[in-house]
């Protein structure tokens, strides 16, 4: 059976602090789903944290197809967006970004230093966050009349679906969600109901 559930961010991670050879490393983890929310909190970040020296992140936003960015803000290629996107990888989460802060502490850590200090960083938010799992869901538009209406509500009630939104005018418009494994069969009790149409 295709899997309908992804893991998640509950909240923020709380703000975790690594050093190394007199450099510091504080790393955030954040549920996200859109774009615009991770340029929001870089730009927080960067306000909070003006005098420190990079500030590196990875995202990823999606459940089934999966959207990602790593970005190593002046540090050397791939030594601190990629290492704190393997953090994600392998903590299995999504929709979720990662910034880790650096103040640079006067002595060069070289690329194998910085990778293990950002993949640390990364890891230390991760693991302070509340990972939970969530259902990816399949969504329907059905309209229909008022006449409809209490059959409609019944089968709702059935398969236990969420109502996302209503208009109920001259016509009837609920949307509805459920988890992707039940759709098939959600939307087979949906066509059986004459007069009512599903976008």
């Amino acid at each position: 059976m295709e899997k309908d559930t992804y893991k998640t961010l509950a909240t923020p991670s709380p703000e975790m602090l690594f050093k190394e050879k007199n450099s510091k490393f504080f790393g955030y983890a954040y549920p996200v789903t859109t774009e615009d929310e991770v340029k929001a909190l870089l730009a927080d970040i960067r306000k909070q944290h003006h005098s420190a020296r990079h500030w590196c992140y990875a995202f990823q936003l999606g459940t089934e197809t999966v959207y990602y960015r790593a970005n190593d803000d002046g540090e050397p290629n791939n030594s601190a967006g990629m290492p704190i996107y393997g953090q994600i990888q392998s903590f299995g989460v999504t929709n979720v970004l990662v910034i880790v802060v650096r103040y640079f502490g006067g002595v060069k850590l070289g690329v194998g230093g910085l990778i293990s200090a950002y993949r640390t960083s990364a890891q230390m938010a991760l693991e302070e966050s509340e990972i939970i799992e969530k259902t990816i869901d399949s969504y329907f538009t059905l309209a229909f009349g008022y006449a409809d209406m209490n059959r409609v509500m019944r089968i709702i009630k059935e398969k236990n679906l969420n109502i996302v939104s209503q208009k109920m005018e001259n016509d009837c418009e609920i949307t509805l969600s459920t988890r992707k494994q039940n759709a098939p069969m959600v939307l087979e009790a949906l066509q059986n109901l004459y007069g009512i149409t599903i976008k």
